[in-house]
């Protein structure tokens, strides 16, 4: 088939499945899990429903790739960050509150929507969960063993750990009402990652 024909299909599924994605999530967090159909999402997004069953075999299947969508979306956003040409510690600054900011955004959100925890719990026992969780721990050990290196933060401890460290401390920035809250998590979280002295 010529390229120009395949990117045309590729550009309909793509769209189509982008449509089934965000038209689930929307009603999921407007209405709950349990009241959302497979012909109400495809009625909502303008698709036949056998077009929707031939992507996807049921709501859960569909909330599944749309949360996927989400933590790659959020992944590469941090990726960019790092890729941006800075000395390390500026670098390992910059991704620490982008990913802070990331999740504040996403818990705010839940919040905002009537049935937005219930879809988070639905969706956070999921593997990706797992591998993004594995891939943003690599993300910042190799930030921090950079940082280390450049004499910017504490070289007597793993890289590895003090990933952990800044995982688990910005988690906190879900609770927090501003941005400037945030920074001064970020702020003190790199305090601990400065040398003692």
């Amino acid at each position: 088939m010529p390229k120009l024909w395949n990117d045309t299909i590729e550009a309909h599924r793509q769209a189509v499945r982008d449509a089934a994605l965000n038209t689930a999530a929307a009603l999921v967090a407007a209405h709950g899990a349990a009241s959302v159909t497979m012909s109400q999402i495809a009625e909502k997004a303008g698709i036949g429903r056998a077009t929707l069953y031939k992507y996807f075999p049921h709501v859960g299947a569909i909330l599944s790739a749309w949360h996927e969508r989400q933590i790659d979306a959020h992944f590469a956003r941090l990726v960019a960050i790092r890729d941006e040409p800075a000395e390390p510690e500026v670098r390992l600054e910059r991704v620490l509150l982008a990913y802070a900011l990331i999740h504040q955004e996403r818990v705010q959100h839940h919040h905002d929507e009537p049935y937005g925890a219930e879809l988070a719990a639905l969706l956070h026992p999921d593997e990706h969960v797992a591998r993004a969780q594995q891939h943003l721990h690599e993300l910042f050990r190799e930030l921090l063993a950079d940082a280390a290196a450049a004499g910017d933060v504490r070289g007597d401890v793993d890289p590895a750990e003090l990933a952990t460290y800044c995982l688990h401390a910005l988690t906190a920035a879900g609770g927090l009402p501003s941005k400037a809250a945030a920074e001064r998590l970020v702020a003190v979280t790199l305090a601990g990652l400065r040398q003692p002295g």
